[in-house]
């Protein structure tokens, strides 16, 4: 696996809305800073829904991308889904929580699936695509950053599995909403989940 992509995105307004967004990812030269609160460089408007120590970088595959272009019939720019990093070979339905991806000094962590919003409908111009998107499976990773690191184009990235229990990416966005049985409650308090999951979960809400 490689780094085929490095996104970033600066304050934007989308039609039809308000407030503004940095989910215009474009994919750019050199190299960039990753650290605990994600690139270097990287617009993030709403810290109340995005970014933040356990959602500090957005990761996509180019495998579930690929999946995705075909299902809307056309070609997927870099960034086209607001992703930070897209990796060449990799399939977002193989990846489960406590995963880690390295790529030179930085070491990536997953922490939960990107669970779509309206901005993210509004980006792709079809306010049904929340529903779609769901209904697909094939989430988004975010991840947490234990090391920080430089990355760029073409760097090797090496795809550690987690060795505890899996709770993958499409499970989490099939629970997400729902109260789990006690049986996965505990599945998913062993593992290395978004810290507001966490929370959740602990108190015994619906996830």
């Amino acid at each position: 696996m490689k780094i085929l992509a490095v996104c970033l995105g600066a304050p934007e307004t989308l039609p039809g809305r308000k407030t503004k967004t940095g989910i215009n990812k474009h994919a750019v030269g050199g190299a960039v800073m990753i650290d605990e609160q994600g690139l270097l460089g990287d617009a993030i408007c709403n810290r109340e829904h995005h970014g933040g120590r356990d959602q500090a970088v957005y990761v996509e595959g180019s495998l579930t991308l690929d999946w995705w272009a075909s299902e809307l019939g056309q070609s997927l720019e870099p960034g086209a889904f607001g992703e930070n990093l897209v990796i060449d070979g990799l399939d977002n339905c193989q990846v489960a929580v406590g995963d880690k991806f390295i790529v030179g000094d930085l070491v990536l962590e997953v922490t939960s699936a990107r669970i779509p919003c309206s901005t993210f409908a509004a980006k792709m111009g079809d306010p049904k695509f929340v529903k779609r998107y769901t209904q697909a499976g094939r989430p988004g990773i975010y991840c947490r950053v234990l090391s920080s690191g430089t990355v760029s184009v073409d760097m090797p990235v090496s795809h550690l599995p987690h060795t505890g229990e899996r709770v993958t990416m499409p499970e989490m966005m099939a629970t997400f909403g729902r109260r789990l049985s006690p049986k996965d409650r505990a599945r998913y308090l062993a593992v290395p989940i978004h810290y507001k999951l966490r929370a959740l979960i602990e108190g015994d809400a619906a996830v």
